[in-house]
């Protein structure tokens, strides 16, 4: 670890992109600005460890997932024969054309004709 002593408005190089100046320093608190590109992630280390945490578990929560998915699909037992190359897939049902309505809206002045007896 490398120790620095900076005083109020002294700053520190790190790489080329990234400068922490010392703002201010009360007692046993000292308050630091850090200008770095958006493409680097800055944050205390409390909140890294958490992030850090929380990331740890959404992956183990993840692989226990998919070791559960895994093991029902072995229950499962194997699924319909997959096609090989070169078969054509079972087709399915053959859609039925829409009923063809009238070419155009019935004109009150002349009554659709309609079948004895109704």
């Amino acid at each position: 670890m490398l120790v620095l002593t900076r005083r109020t408005g002294e700053s520190v190089r790190i790489g080329d992109e990234v400068t922490v100046t010392v703002l201010d320093i009360r007692g046993d608190v000292v308050r630091v600005g850090i200008q770095a590109p958006r493409s680097v992630t800055v944050h205390r280390d409390e909140v890294y460890r958490e992030l850090r945490k929380a990331n740890e578990q959404a992956a183990r929560s993840v692989d226990e997932g998919a070791a559960l998915l895994t093991d029902a699909l072995r229950k499962r037992g194997p699924g319909p024969p997959r096609p090989t190359a070169g078969t054509a897939p079972t087709p399915g049902p053959v859609p039925t054309p829409p009923v063809p309505g009238p070419a155009r809206p019935a004109d009150p002045r002349h009554p659709t004709p309609r079948p004895p007896g109704t």
